[in-house]
């Protein structure tokens, strides 16, 4: 996995690495989300992330085992 802040657009990205997102979905507004082929749930995308995410800047995502 990997998350992303881009503060040019100000939006953050958690991503499966290596698997590309065949369809999205805005879910509620302002969140986005990406599915792969098998429908499974592969990406998460924030838009306005510093209205409603804290410490945008600090990108560290964790594998829960």
């Amino acid at each position: 996995m990997s998350l992303s802040y881009d503060s040019r657009t100000d939006t953050r990205v958690l991503l499966r690495d290596s698997v590309a997102v065949a369809e999205s979905d805005e879910d509620k507004p302002g969140m986005i989300l990406g599915y792969d082929e098998a429908g499974n749930l592969v990406s998460l995308e924030i838009l306005d992330a510093s209205k409603r995410v804290t410490e945008t800047s600090k990108s560290k995502a964790e594998r829960a085992e």
